[in-house]
């Protein structure tokens, strides 16, 4: 029992900081709750209140005094209470609603705002799980356990007063109940908080399957592994349905065992209430109150037994939460230069992934405003890391990164110099929507006439105006219902319509065929802004659009002017 002990108290050591999260976010939300805990708790001292009210009606019929008044105060008090009941119920749909999507909104803007390299560590189902299911139970604790908590102690308090008012050594007895309780708290609390933690787990694990057979539904299909995919799914369901069934079982051995040994307590209740009778020391009514806050003493008490489940469920996810919130947020400064002919100096860089050789030696390289550079070299060889360094993706590097323009003015790379900056990574990148919604996340305000500018610049007008609703036609998911060309153009033309002065393209090409690759890059430098262009490419013809070449090799960066 002592080494029982010793570990509630440490993991309610090591759980308190999350009690202190909890308390942080419930601030906003105390208004509504204090609401709520005062009808709860009115709801307590009513149901208790009912008790000696019926003692009193049953005395009275007893001895054959008019029990009418008794009565229409009895229905007084169940409409009371009904209403009480629905006015809380409203209150704490409310409250749910609102502190979950308070929550999942701070933790989402915080995945947003911390280090793309951080995030990445994390699979993305298990981030959608975090902000689902973790910050819903979050909500669960704090518009339904801790005001059930708070109002279980109140009630058992005052029953514990009335019913000393009636039979002290009862009471008293009925009191031991607690510790008992306290014990059995102890002895959950360590197990279920492991058990809901592989639950959560597990969830994301299944929910990650799910969300990437899906994302390449084409992959599963050409390979024809439906069935291994189905099957697959299944295990993870079995897996995720036995952390559940332990959790569960835990949970239902305890609470029966408590509950058991609270029916054996009523049972004495009832058998010393018979006896007192039998003696005359006691009436009808009163042996009627005495049996209902005997129940309504132990009831609060199981309640609470009951509730350290869902305690541990709601500290398990509270932590889930707080990890993702405590990941570190991207650097940004204050400092910034004029968004007008930008370049970018690269010197003595030293980067490699964790446990990997690097794949930056003392790298350095200049790209001067205005420039159009290309940039070639091996796959895996480094290209997009480089490009992911210059727009601050990832800050885990030795040597500087600096931004300047032909004013003088400098920056060294951090998160706020992506405002001058337009990027196209590989890969389809649309977003399910309109054309004009994708084009207004390069540039919220853009006008159709903007927009076209953009479209025509990258040879994508002419689709575009053959689609049923023009810019105004819906796509799908990464862009369903476009061709892969189509949709780099569009990604392309989003970059564009920012009008930023730095320009990166990563592969955005890679879908085109030459002649139509070959004019999107004209288009881009006769547009009417004139941007350093960053180009990453394999094919070589393009370098008839380039001021230079840039080469990675060796892990060293080699500058080449093109003839």
């Amino acid at each position: 029992m002592f080494k029982q002990i010793l570990n509630f108290l440490k993991t309610f050591r090591h759980s308190s900081g999350y009690f202190k999260w909890l308390m942080s976010y419930t601030k906003p939300y105390v208004p509504s709750l204090s609401l709520m805990m005062i009808l709860s708790l009115a709801s307590s001292g009513i149901t208790v209140l009912s008790a000696v009210i019926t003692q009193q009606l049953i005395d009275n019929a007893t001895v054959g005094i008019s029990i009418r008044n008794n009565i229409i105060l009895y229905i007084a008090i169940i409409l009371i209470m009904q209403l009480m009941s629905a006015l809380s119920s409203i209150l704490t749909v409310i409250i749910f609603e609102k502190f979950s999507f308070g929550v999942r909104k701070q933790v989402f803007d915080k995945i947003l705002r911390s280090c793309y390299h951080d995030v990445s560590n994390y699979h993305s189902g298990d981030l959608i799980t975090r902000l689902t299911s973790d910050t819903s139970n979050v909500a669960e604790g704090i518009s339904t356990v801790i005001p059930q908590i708070i109002t279980l102690i109140f009630e058992f308090m005052l029953t514990f007063i009335v019913l000393l008012q009636y039979d002290s050594t009862l009471a008293l007895l009925a009191l031991l109940i607690a510790p008992v309780s306290a014990m059995a708290s102890m002895w959950l609390s360590r197990k279920l908080k492991y058990l809901q933690i592989k639950v959560q787990e597990s969830e994301s694990n299944y929910r990650s399957f799910m969300q990437e057979s899906i994302s390449n539904i084409l992959i599963i299909k050409s390979f024809c592994t439906e069935t291994y995919s189905a099957d697959r799914l299944e295990e993870l369901r079995n897996e995720r349905l036995q952390w559940i069934m332990k959790r569960n079982n835990v949970s239902v051995i305890a609470s029966t065992t408590m509950s058991l040994g609270f029916q054996g307590g009523y049972i004495l209740a009832l058998s010393w209430g018979a006896l007192r009778l039998s003696a005359k020391a006691i009436t009808y009514g009163t042996l009627s109150v005495f049996l209902t806050l005997v129940n309504r003493i132990q009831a609060p008490v199981l309640g609470l037994s009951q509730t350290i489940p869902r305690i541990i469920k709601v500290l398990a996810s509270a932590g889930r939460i707080i990890e993702i919130q405590n990941l570190p947020l991207e650097t940004r400064l204050e400092q910034t230069v004029t968004p007008h002919n930008v370049g970018v100096q690269i010197e003595d860089l030293f980067f490699g992934y964790q446990n990997d050789d690097l794949l930056f030696d003392n790298a350095s390289a200049t790209i001067q405003p205005g420039e159009f550079v290309a940039i070639v070299g091996a796959s895996g060889i480094g290209k997009t890391t480089l490009v992911r360094l210059m727009l601050s993706f990832m800050n885990q590097y030795v040597g500087n990164i600096t931004f300047f323009n032909d004013l003088g003015e400098q920056v060294p790379t951090n998160a706020n110099a992506r405002s001058f900056m337009s990027y196209v990574p590989q890969g389809n990148t649309l977003f399910s929507g309109t054309i004009a919604y994708n084009l207004q996340m390069g540039k919220k305000d853009a006008t159709e006439d903007e927009m076209w500018e953009a479209l025509t610049a990258v040879s994508a007008d002419g689709f575009v105006r053959d689609l049923p609703k023009g810019i105004h036609t819906r796509i799908g998911e990464r862009g369903y219902g476009l061709s892969e060309g189509q949709a780099q153009r569009v990604s392309i033309a989003r970059a564009l319509i920012k009008k930023a002065p730095f320009l990166i393209l990563d592969e955005a090409t890679s879908s085109l065929d030459e002649k139509t690759e070959l004019a999107v890059l004209d288009g881009i430098r006769h547009y009417s802004y004139q941007p350093t262009c960053l180009l990453i490419t394999h094919r070589r013809s393009v370098l008839a659009y380039c001021d230079r070449e840039i080469i990675i090799e060796d892990k060293k960066i080699l500058e080449t002017v093109i003839k």
